[in-house]
């Protein structure tokens, strides 16, 4: 009996110590600090799945004969346009036996190369589901895709070749006409009902990222291919 009365009494003056209210309090801080960062992440993210959605339905809704036709137009020629312009360079310093040209083609080719590779392997480690596959109701498909849908390869092919012909030629006329036709990828892609905004955002980033990263990377290849 005494000893379950003096365990009593030292229970009792542990909870009333200092040492041990701050302690609580910190455990309590914690937890709190905790849950309103899990509950505002939660929050966030079904904000900007709204967003996404929301965004991809007005923009897909845009059906103009003309806006229709522009990115239809846009969005199908942009692989052939992305492969076509670094090849095209590659003959043109063949034919004038130009050696800076064909650096600059070999430049321009392996950024939207490696903005490919990095695109799709992506594509299938998220593997994320197409806008017009989970909202059938929302999103018209103007044309349909097998892989995975995030992030939009064509924009990021699109925003490589952009940005790496930019940085090899950077005036106002190679400026303007290569981001106006890569924003244009971008928009197209979600007319077309294929990609959400964050698809067609994460693919600009990883197109112009790649770009600048193959300045440095070119330093090395450059040296192995053509020795200096």
């Amino acid at each position: 009996m005494s000893h379950q009365k003096f365990s009593g009494i030292e229970c009792n003056t542990l909870t009333k110590s200092p040492i041990f209210a701050a302690n609580y309090k910190k455990d309590y801080m914690k937890r709190t600090i905790f849950f309103v960062f899990f509950a505002s992440l939660l929050v966030f993210n079904i904000s900007a799945q709204n967003w996404d959605i929301n965004t991809l339905h007005k923009i897909n809704s845009w059906d103009s004969k003309f806006i229709r036709n522009y990115n239809k137009i846009i969005s199908r020629t942009e692989p052939y346009i992305a492969v076509g312009v670094p090849v095209a360079m590659a003959l043109a310093a063949w034919v004038k036996k130009d050696r800076e040209l064909l650096k600059d083609a070999v430049y321009v080719g392996t950024s939207v190369a490696g903005a490919f590779v990095v695109t799709y392997g992506m594509k299938y480690l998220i593997d994320r589901e197409r806008p017009f596959d989970r909202y059938p109701d929302r999103v018209h498909a103007y044309s349909h895709e097998t892989s995975p849908s995030f992030p939009s390869g064509h924009t990021a092919t699109a925003f490589a070749l952009a940005t790496s012909l930019c940085v090899k030629y950077p005036k106002w006329y190679v400026i303007a006409p290569s981001a106006l036709w890569a924003c244009s990828v971008g928009v197209s892609r979600m007319n077309e009902g294929v990609h959400y905004p964050s698809d067609v955002l994460a693919g600009a980033a990883i197109g112009a990222g790649c770009a600048v990263v193959n300045i440095y990377v070119n330093r090395w290849l450059n040296k192995w291919l053509f020795g200096n």
